[in-house]
């Protein structure tokens, strides 16, 4: 007899529906996998044949063939071992249920319980656009299944259990989320390190908030322990609260990865990353045999450090300047073409020089004209070119670091932050951008109006320090914030 049940594959960020056909006939006993199974789904016929003889279940004699269709699309992880024990035991007839408009995902113990699995909320997402009604998840996973409203959710916890429910022995209760994750994420908080605490360096904390206001990147250079750090890791504080749409991509992503917490299924905080320098291409833009999201799609939405940029290897921040202009990554191998987006804020910290004292004023720098190049050289010009703000972070004073009075608060300047955000969301309704710094040079020449006074301002910083087109647009677009954060109309010579 053959058996259809409904599963799904991921494919970059989406998933996509496979049927599982199992189909019991004469033969020698055995169980063939086909459909382009990875070694995770061809190991899972030990797991499924544990699985239905441990949850009382008799495993069939006989020749069995299961086929993952689409056949041309490789499979892979163990999110397809509960479909292929169901689609066994409808084969052998000792289930019958109608399960047309359900999918059933999960990978299966030995004794039948289910694991947790990665991939869930794309798999989910695509069940119920390919019009299922109910998905059959690991109960540790049905939180997570949960954000996609339209579907019955059932949390299964063994395959024994699962089985008394389609025979109808047991009922199984819909799961129901306790969270109103839109209240959830616009509520979330935690603790991040205050501008308050962070002594000094008020040029610094303005040239933060106004890259946080616009999306733009930002490059610190100074000494050691002038507070470079410190400054970038407040940074999430100070950023507006992500909205809905924007919490569900980022948890698409991190679910994908196996990243996604097993206690908090949404991610409600700007992700902020921080990758060692000594990442390969691949851990920075994404990749590997099997196609996963690198630093670049994991901190989407939030903050890419790149703690001692210099460091870097040179081919790996080359990397970056395709994801920092188009916003989005696309990894291709002979296997296929997969994008991922990447639409973060890049900060870059790094010293002046080799030992790091080049031009300070208190500690003599030890490195010789040729290193400090050297040096500085390693970060080429094109990727410069896409950093909008460069800012020097100077020593702190004895009496800055001793002076008991605390900053302005992150939560005051996120305010500022968040109202400026409002206003660009406001002004890109109609393209879909997010802020300042995803505009085109179409966004520029329409919403970038420079007055007439400014103009030649502008002209004569051109001409004599040769700027480039898009070191032009930058301009604008960082005037263009920091016009927003003042609420004025146009922009003028102070912005």
């Amino acid at each position: 007899m053959l058996a259809k049940v409904m599963s799904c594959a991921v494919v970059g960020m989406d998933g996509t529906i496979v049927e599982v056909e199992a189909d019991i006939s004469r033969g020698l006993p055995a169980l063939n996998i086909v459909g382009l199974p990875d070694k995770a789904v061809q190991e899972s016929k030990e797991r499924v044949r544990s699985a239905i003889k441990n949850s009382g279940c008799a495993f069939p004699n006989r020749r069995i063939t299961v086929n993952l269709a689409p056949a041309d699309l490789k499979k892979e992880g163990p999110a397809y071992d509960l479909p292929i024990a169901v689609g066994i035991l409808f084969s052998s007839e000792q289930l019958s249920a109608d399960i047309s408009k359900a999918m059933f995902l999960g990978e299966l113990s030995l004794d039948g319980a289910l694991r947790h699995t990665s991939g869930i909320l794309p798999m989910v997402s695509a069940a119920y656009q390919g019009g299922l009604s109910t998905v059959f998840v690991p109960a540790s996973d049905a939180m997570e299944a949960s954000l996609v409203e339209g579907l019955k959710v059932m949390p299964i916890n063994t395959l024994s259990e699962l089985v008394g429910h389609l025979r109808g022995d047991i009922t199984i209760s819909e799961y129901v989320p306790c969270e109103d994750w839109s209240s959830l994420v616009l509520s979330s908080s935690r603790s991040l390190m205050d501008m308050a605490d962070i002594k000094g360096q008020e040029h610094v904390k303005r040239a933060l908030e106004v890259a946080a206001a616009g999306g733009h990147n930002v490059l610190m250079v100074g000494p050691p322990g002038s507070g470079k750090t410190m400054l970038s890791r407040s940074l999430p504080g100070i950023l507006p609260q992500m909205t809905i749409d924007e919490a569900i991509e980022v948890t698409k992503l991190y679910s994908i990865a196996g990243l996604l917490p097993a206690d908090m299924p949404l991610i409600t905080q700007r992700p902020f990353r921080s990758p060692h320098y000594t990442i390969s291409n691949i851990g920075l833009v994404g990749g590997g045999y099997w196609l996963r999201p690198g630093e670049v799609s994991l901190s989407s939405g939030g903050v890419l450090f790149l703690d001692e940029f210099a460091e870097f290897g040179h081919a790996t921040l080359e990397v970056l300047r395709q994801p920092l202009e188009d916003r989005v990554v696309t990894i291709s191998r002979a296997r296929g073409s997969i994008t991922f987006p990447a639409n973060f804020m890049m900060v870059g910290a790094m010293n002046p020089c080799p030992c790091g004292y080049y031009g300070d004023p208190f500690k003599e720098c030890t490195c010789s004209a040729a290193m400090v190049s050297r040096y500085q050289k390693r970060i080429s010009g094109p990727l410069l070119d896409r950093i909008d703000i460069f800012v020097d972070v100077p020593h702190v004073d004895y009496e800055k670091l001793t002076d008991d009075r605390r900053g302005e608060p992150s939560e005051n300047i996120r305010v500022r932050v968040g109202t400026a955000r409002e206003i660009q969301r406001e002004r890109f309704k109609e393209v879909g951008f997010a802020c300042n710094a995803e505009m085109t040079p179409v966004e520029v020449r329409e919403y970038c109006s420079v007055e007439s006074s400014t103009q030649d301002l502008l002209r004569m910083a051109m001409n004599q320090l040769h700027l480039s087109a898009r070191a032009f647009h930058r301009i604008l677009k960082l005037a263009r914030t920091i016009a927003d954060i003042e609420g004025a109309a146009s922009i003028s010579s102070n912005h």
